[in-house]
């Protein structure tokens, strides 16, 4: 018989796995062409490479090699046993988003997504949630799909880019999103998207994930805080991949500006540590004391463990690393199942 992980509601699959990991992408194994009229530029396709791997193919240009993993439920499960992980929470890779389609195309695209999502979720059979994508680009069919994925689907909320075509997502346009989000009690979860600053990099390509990505972060993750996102929406549940990105150097600068300028002071009704401590930020910092670091900046109910699976840029061993880093059973249960279950709600979806 499968057992349940405690406080959550949901099925171990009777192995001896307790994490919850909410940051893991799924691609679909192929995709269908665009509707007819549509504009196939940006539009991704799949390309087998051997029996386990293929290619996703952008504008006739490779963008990633990936594995099966990315839409065999099976192969995802074997890893998570052996990772020492319970629950995977399912999202978008992130270059899925489709922002820069044209809206009603990408909303097609996410759709898509969203249902090989909801696929396999009911294939896990417990052991993985969903986490939607949704067209940003259009606040009317973003909602509409929010609406889709936690209802007939099923989901559990949405993952959103840092930003949305270089509009990052404290600007006061999404606000209407953000309040259907608080409203349903979908959980938020917000990865680095085509970062600012690549211009500014030298060496190869992957340094966009290296740095780039935590530097957008970091900034989504302030804008929420300037923007008045987490005043404004006080129950919404919002998390930042790369373990907050940049934001735990920015935020003592912040504070300070927060103390010295008055306009900042007037336009904040609390101070930006106190704001930074509503929001979640997961484990993906590849550094021990880093986390240890996050970990008193945002809160023993903040921190969550976050992967990046199935991707080789990716925390191979979370568990061992908050072994490593904290001494406390109760921190590391905190830290490994409460806080996921808390973020993505898992206590409601059981009852």
């Amino acid at each position: 018989m499968a057992e349940r992980l405690k406080g959550s509601g949901i099925h171990t699959g009777g192995c001896a796995c307790r994490g919850i990991d909410i940051h893991c992408h799924v691609v679909p194994g192929r995709f269908p062409l665009p509707s007819l009229g549509q504009s196939t530029r940006g539009w991704p396709s799949v390309v087998p490479a051997d029996a386990c791997h293929a290619t996703v193919v952008i504008d006739d240009k490779p963008y990633r090699t990936i594995s099966d993993a990315c839409w065999v439920a099976s192969r995802r499960i074997e890893d998570m046993d052996r990772m020492g992980i319970a629950v995977q929470a399912l999202s978008p890779m992130p270059e899925l988003f489709g922002y820069w389609l044209d809206p009603h195309a990408a909303d097609d695209l996410v759709r898509y997504v969203n249902d090989t999502i909801a696929a396999l979720v009911a294939e896990g059979q417990g052991r993985f949630v969903g986490l939607a994508g949704v067209a940003l680009q259009d606040i009317d069919l973003a909602i509409r799909e929010l609406h889709r994925a936690m209802g007939e689907l099923g989901l559990r909320g949405v993952e959103i880019g840092s930003n949305i075509n270089g509009a990052v997502i404290g600007d006061p346009r999404f606000l209407p999103f953000f309040a259907e989000a608080e409203r349903l009690g979908a959980a938020v979860f917000v990865h680095a998207v085509r970062p600012a600053g690549m211009d500014r990099l030298v060496g190869p390509a992957a340094l966009q994930q290296a740095l780039a990505y935590p530097t957008d972060v970091g900034l989504a993750a302030a804008s929420a805080i300037t923007g008045g996102l987490l005043a404004t929406f006080p129950r919404l549940r919002i998390a930042f991949s790369h373990g907050g990105g940049t934001l735990l150097s920015l935020l003592p600068r912040l504070q300070q500006a927060h103390a010295c300028f008055p306009a900042l002071k007037d336009s904040m009704a609390s101070s930006p540590v106190e704001l930074a401590r509503r929001l979640y930020v997961d484990s993906l910092v590849f550094d021990t004391e880093t986390l240890r670091r996050l970990v008193a900046v945002f809160g023993e109910d903040r921190v969550v463990i976050g992967t990046d699976y199935p991707f080789n840029f990716r925390e191979a061993d979370p568990l061992a690393r908050l072994e490593e880093a904290f001494d406390r059973p109760d921190l590391r249960q905190k830290l490994t199942v409460d806080n996921a279950s808390a973020f993505l709600a898992l206590d409601e979806a059981s009852r």
